[in-house]
């Protein structure tokens, strides 16, 4: 009866490219789904996406970053726990409080006091869904557009990474990173394609001065982008 009830499903995985015009390739990945709620169900779920990507193209070592990965790097590399430290007040901060609470709206923010709640409390506040359109994010003084879609959130993710070298030597590891929860239909932003950007740019020995947002958008800008917009603009739904 459980074998009935599951669902085919199609999730993006994101590959550090290194001889490529991309920095990371993303592709849409067709598995089996194991509906339910219970911790299993979702350890099933990712075990055949997993396999699915193995499979597909040959890869030993796939990261899984949501919380029921059962892998030890998943709560480290989360945004909700990876603290990137501010040059302005050498605090620290998660990748996710540093995001939400850098939003400016047409009627508000960016609502600095998002930096010291609960990263999951920052990411529901009611403010962030009622202050109008997202117009562009402010850090700490430090503005960005909208445009490209992700590269604030990439730009804090690869840069709190970098600040944290102890995880650096076992991420290196991977090939591939997933994260089941994120639906490219209804967000944009993933810590796992940031996560495949910053093996990326490691590998090819870019990770100097990308603390400079021009230089990291310039740098961003020189590749091709292959994210989960392009792929939902050719039908991948």
């Amino acid at each position: 009866m459980e074998q009935a009830q599951n669902a085919v499903e199609h999730r993006p995985v994101f590959m550090p490219k290194v001889n490529s015009d991309n920095l990371v390739k993303t592709d849409m990945v067709r598995f089996e789904r194991h509906v339910g709620f219970a911790t299993r169900q979702k350890k099933k779920s990712i075990n055949d996406l997993q396999q699915v990507i193995r499979k597909k193209y040959g890869f030993k070592q796939v990261l899984e970053l949501s919380s029921k990965s059962g892998n030890k790097l998943s709560f480290p590399l989360s945004p909700f726990s990876l603290k990137i430290t501010d040059a302005h007040d050498g605090n620290q901060y998660s990748v996710e409080n540093a995001f939400q609470a850098s939003m400016v709206f047409e009627d508000g923010g960016p609502y600095l006091d998002l930096l010291i709640v609960p990263p999951r409390q920052a990411r529901k506040d009611e403010r962030l869904t009622t202050s109008g359109e997202l117009t562009g994010y402010n850090y700490f003084g430090m503005e960005w557009g909208v445009e490209p879609l992700t590269v604030f959130y990439d730009w804090l993710y690869v840069n709190a990474l970098k600040q944290n070298p102890q995880l650096h030597e076992e991420v290196m590891q991977y090939q591939a990173f997933t994260d089941i929860t994120f639906n490219p239909k209804k967000s944009i932003h993933c810590a796992a394609y940031a996560l495949a950007l910053f093996v990326a740019l490691n590998k090819r020995e870019l990770l100097d001065n990308i603390e400079d947002p021009i230089a990291f958008y310039n740098l961003c800008d020189e590749f091709k982008i292959s994210n989960t917009e392009q792929l939902l603009e050719e039908g991948w739904v």
